[in-house]
């Protein structure tokens, strides 16, 4: 099945709630209106407790607690809420997808999501890195749920976590989930910045502009899947991406230094899945 053909396939593109898609675009515009962004994102019962719980956190330290979704957005700003919109409409978007273990999957994208943050601290970076992180892997939910028999079958001969995943993607489709959740971001009208970092995360050089972020995310991710695939020091260092890596200024130490001490548990995964 050819990309286009996939991403024009209902099976495999989820579609996005109405109320959430109305706030997207309005978060996207050049000039949103907050008005208009919070009466619709209090009709949406989980983002006004999301809200709520950000604007609340300790890390604000208000006298008072913040009791609406217009409140919670004076605290938080709307490129934060633009963030915590587009998790939470592609995270419930896909709940149960055939052939992939989805407490394993949100694991491993939260960890994705704390290593690209944690390697994206000092870069100029224009998106968000924890949300590209959370997110990137979306793409390979997709073609389970367009194609699964030709996943199954993929499945059998590379883990869908190993870092070589989207090579052999490449090799039998000509595409990988790179490619398909750019496309999936593309169709819900998610931010441009976005939707490049997720297109090119699998081949940072390949477009003629170096993008910062997609090499970060390229890190991240490997660093993630090695760790899933339980890679040893030595395969660690053998298959560390070393040309992406330079062009950032890492090192091996360095990206093994900066991985999560505590990786996610099945507990934050299942958050996901409730």
């Amino acid at each position: 099945m050819d990309l286009q053909t996939l991403l024009a396939s209902p099976v495999a593109l989820p579609s996005i709630p109405r109320v959430i898609a109305l706030a997207l675009t309005e978060l996207n515009a050049a000039e949103p209106d907050a008005r208009r962004v919070s009466s619709l994102l209090s009709m949406e019962p989980v983002m006004t407790a999301r809200l709520l719980m950000a604007a609340n956190s300790a890390r604000f330290q208000h006298q008072r607690r913040i009791g609406t979704v217009s409140e919670a957005l004076s605290v938080l700003g709307l490129r934060p809420v633009r963030d915590m919109t587009i998790e939470a409409a592609m995270s419930s978007a896909f709940r149960k997808v055939g052939g992939v273990d989805m407490k394993q999957f949100w694991r491993y994208s939260l960890d994705t999501a704390r290593l690209t943050q944690l390697l994206a601290r000092d870069k100029k970076v224009a998106v968000s890195p924890y949300t590209v992180g959370l997110v990137h892997a979306l793409g390979e939910l997709v073609m389970h749920r367009g194609m699964p028999e030709a996943m199954a079958q993929l499945n059998q001969r590379v883990d869908v976590f190993a870092p070589q995943r989207a090579r052999a993607e490449h090799e039998l489709v000509g595409y990988s989930y790179a490619q398909v959740g750019a496309g999936f971001a593309r169709a819900w009208h998610l931010p441009e910045a976005l939707v490049e970092t997720l297109e090119h995360q699998d081949a940072p050089f390949e477009r003629q502009g170096y993008e910062p972020m997609a090499g970060i995310l390229h890190v991240a991710s490997w660093r993630c899947r090695a760790h899933e695939m339980g890679y040893t020091e030595r395969k660690l260092a053998v298959s560390f991406p070393d040309k992406t890596a330079l062009a950032l200024g890492l090192d091996v130490d360095v990206v093994l230094a900066h991985a999560p001490v505590d990786w996610a548990s099945s507990q934050e995964a299942q958050l996901f899945l409730d």
